[in-house]
């Protein structure tokens, strides 16, 4: 550790981690010799050219990358952290030279781009350059009966024949006939509508005009619950006069009628931007999470009919309270993309983001932004209340300045603006992650907020520090980091106990990830690889994680670091490196060799220490 870094207690603490019969505290080096050595052994040996080739590539491919260029004088002691925005970095649709065309795949249907296409069309030649298959068993075949990535699937050799025939499962098949196991996608109609600015926003319209003549000061402005303003005789009347007339067409609910959640003692599990993928919070809800939210997505993104945008709105069936989260920073553009979810996903809450710390966000006036935006952020508050027909939710921060708390000042307004709960993160944005979330705050917070439900979020890594969290007097608590480290944590909190999960079932759970993953990104080349990138980005969290059993004093605390140390198997000890070269290889283990030209660094350098 940097000398002056971290005071004698907790270098003692960590010294006093359990011996057995071995001892667990090691150097950086032998550490590191260690999990090369081992590795080295648990490869097979080279009997010909191809695996010597082969293994050239895997040296290559798990090799860390190049360290940036620092922008400053090195002399400087500012820490490094925040984002690696010049990360190396590759589409997963680069890994493949020439797919197969998605013509072949879906039947022999006739190609759109004809003889311009640059895919493969002829499968024999395609057969001939696709990469090795990954494994023996094709997850999406034993699961749905059907692999829809057919001959380009990474597991294709289980459902296809020597004539290059994609098999079935009739029986299992006709289990998910009339399913839909995922919610909220984007369909071509709504994409091409939305392009177009075809999508209709009656009821938005209605309320930004009444907000226009608010700003005037002309006509009175709408409340949350009042009934819509009388119509106009110069104006068309806006109620169709044809066929049947119902209190749809006439009454707006009240926010009193509106869809009710019952948000109070249940375990939240926060929006993870890249990490809180749909696969992540399906692993969450196996352990016992309550709520589950999408990751953050823009309002402008989704009003343009960006799929990459929709893909963070998709529900799994397992979701039984989900929300989406969306970020913006105008009334206009809020109240839009709330009608539209409104009409075109099925959620249980939104959920408004003024907590986002990234100065992209922040400068546009969004996220952190809003809290110092208290006009906007009323007319967005009412706008999306008047447009939805479930509860309206906000995640904040304690303020924005480090030393400068507003959050006291902001809540009773919420309040009296409609919205059903409130998140708070006890950091303010300057903050970030350097100091403890301040749980006291969240208190005072939480007595202002009543009735209002209010949630709290910072710093739990156990059961203890739940309980120590619900005894502030909140409603709930929200879980972020902690469920990046071990998503088990859910299950030590309804259980009171601390769980010393094996390696071993640590390595089934990123399998069942790794499942997940391929149900929703695919099977193919893309898909793999698109996987491979996400896992990797969440091992970059649960590295962190100390086995229950190497510990003499528990719980383990979020913001400490441990030494070096060696787990009670080869497994553990690979599980704990800090190294990206080992997590690629834990990737390996489960999703087949690295591509040649493979390389990763993580979205932060805060996961990535050393």
């Amino acid at each position: 550790f940097p000398e002056g870094l971290i005071s004698s207690p907790f270098l003692n603490f960590w010294e006093k981690i359990v011996e057995h019969d071995v001892k667990f505290l090691t150097t950086k080096d032998k550490f590191h010799t260690f999990i090369d050595a081992k590795y080295e052994v648990c490869q097979p040996d080279d009997t010909n050219e191809n695996n010597d080739t082969n293994n050239e590539t895997k040296e290559s491919s798990v090799e860390e990358p190049q360290v940036k260029k620092l922008k400053w004088d090195p002399e400087d002691k500012k820490r490094l952290r925040g984002q690696n925005k010049s990360r190396p970095h590759r589409k997963p649709t680069m890994y493949e030279e020439k797919p197969l065309c998605v013509s072949v795949i879906q039947g022999n249907r006739k190609c759109f781009y004809g003889d311009k296409c640059k895919f493969h069309h002829v499968v024999a030649d395609y057969m001939a350059s696709k990469p090795p298959d990954i494994g023996d068993s094709c997850h999406l075949f034993d699961t749905f009966g059907k692999c829809q990535y057919g001959l380009s699937c990474r597991f294709g050799k289980t459902h296809t024949t020597a004539d290059f025939q994609t098999l079935e499962k009739a029986d299992v098949m006709k289990t998910y006939e009339n399913r839909t196991p995922v919610k909220n996608s984007l369909t071509k109609d709504l994409q091409n509508s939305l392009r177009k600015r075809q999508v209709s926003f009656k009821k938005s319209e209605d309320y930004l005009k009444t907000f226009s003549n608010y700003k005037d000061k002309t006509e009175p402005k709408i409340e949350a619950c009042a009934a819509p303003l009388p119509i106009s005789p110069e104006k068309p009347p806006a109620i169709k006069t044809a066929g049947p007339l119902t209190d749809v067409d006439v009454v707006r609910l009240r926010s009193c009628e509106k869809k009710q959640v019952d948000f109070r003692d249940k375990l939240y599990l926060a929006p993870l931007t890249t990490c809180g993928n749909l696969p992540f919070r399906r692993v969450c809800k196996r352990f016992g999470a309550d709520i589950t939210c999408g990751e953050m997505a823009m309002c402008t993104n989704l009003l343009q009919g960006q799929q990459s945008e929709w893909a963070l709105l998709k529900r799994h069936e397992s979701e039984d309270i989900f929300g989406v989260q969306v970020e913006g920073c105008f009334p206009d553009t809020m109240t839009r993309c709330a009608e539209l979810i409104n009409n075109h996903a099925q959620v249980d809450f939104v959920d408004i983001n003024s907590g986002c710390p990234i100065d992209l966000v922040y400068k546009k006036g969004g996220g952190c932004g809003l809290m110092a935006r208290t006009r906007k952020f009323e007319q967005i508050v009412k706008g999306m209340n008047y447009v939805l027909d479930v509860p309206l939710t906000v995640k904040i921060r304690t303020g924005v300045h480090e030393k400068s708390n507003i959050a006291h000042k902001l809540i009773p307004e919420l309040k009296n603006w409609g919205v059903s709960m409130i998140t708070l993160h006890g950091r303010s944005r300057e903050q970030r992650y350097t100091k403890l979330a301040d749980w006291d705050y969240i208190n005072t917070c939480a007595e202002l907020a009543s009735p209002v439900p209010l949630f709290g979020n910072g710093d739990i890594l156990s059961y203890e520090d739940a309980v120590k969290a619900k005894d502030t007097g909140v409603s709930g608590i929200m879980i972020a980091r902690g469920a990046l480290i071990k998503p088990w944590i859910f299950t030590e909190i309804k259980e009171s106990r601390h769980w010393d999960i094996s390696s071993t079932e640590r390595l089934d759970m990123l399998k069942d990830f790794t499942n997940f993953g391929l149900e929703h990104w695919g099977s193919d080349t893309r898909g793999v690889e698109k996987t491979r990138n996400f896992l990797l980005e969440w091992l970059s969290f649960m590295c962190r994680y100390i086995p229950v059993g190497l510990l003499e004093r528990v719980p383990q605390k979020i913001n400490e670091r441990p030494p070096y140390y060696m787990g009670r198997n080869y497994l553990e000890s690979l599980m704990a490196s800090q190294n990206v070269g080992d997590w690629v290889r834990i990737s390996e283990m489960l999703l087949g060799p690295v591509p040649k030209n493979f390389n990763f660094l993580p979205k932060h350098k805060a996961n990535s220490y050393k």
